[in-house]
């Protein structure tokens, strides 16, 4: 399943639970089956761990980010830095590539 969010891309959180109002981050993670993914600073978590002395795991609360749906993601642009709607282009050479609604720039950065 192709998403429009992708590992490494800056991401506005439009919706859910944000944490702050209108955050910004990149997304470290992607669960396509879930049509899930994991924004760097957004939906933290408190997670109850056991200490784990063998794989040297201290015992506590832990604070970790949570997915959130992609449906409430929108991409930022990197050439006109605002959020976007992605369309998908086909080059002379027969690759596909991700570009930005607004301004036509490029979002695959290789």
């Amino acid at each position: 399943m192709s998403l429009h969010v992708r590992k490494d891309d800056m991401v506005l959180v439009i919706a859910g639970k944000r944490g702050k109002e209108r955050p910004r981050g990149k997304v470290l993670r992607v669960y396509p089956a879930k049509m899930r993914a994991i924004v760097e600073g957004v939906n933290f978590i408190k997670k109850h761990t056991k200490p784990n002395p063998s794989k040297n795991i201290k015992g506590g609360i832990v604070e970790r980010e949570a997915p959130i749906h992609v449906s409430n993601l929108m991409i930022i642009c990197p050439e006109c830095n605002k959020p976007v709607r992605v369309a998908r282009k086909v080059l002379e050479d027969g690759k596909k590539h991700r570009v930005c609604r607004k301004c036509q720039g490029m979002l695959d950065r290789k």
